[in-house]
């Protein structure tokens, strides 16, 4: 692995991290009702992993899901 590979990796996962974060924050800051709030809440998470997961992948040479290529 490149220097510029694992600056790109770290970028790529501080701007991901800080979004679903924000994301998450906001949900519980503006008060969705309950169920609602949960199923935000869950979207968020998903997309998250779905997110992660891509980009591993796309590390080790396998389908990005729509992610940058590292590679």
């Amino acid at each position: 692995m490149s220097i510029d590979l694992l600056l790109s990796l770290v970028i790529y996962l501080i701007v991901i991290g800080a979004i679903c974060w924000l994301l998450w924050w906001l949900i519980g800051f503006v008060g969705i009702p309950e169920p609602f709030n949960k199923i935000a809440r869950g979207i968020v998470a998903v997309v998250a992993v779905v997110l992660l997961i891509g980009l591993l992948l796309s590390l080790v040479g396998g389908p990005s899901f729509g992610t940058i290529k590292l590679r």
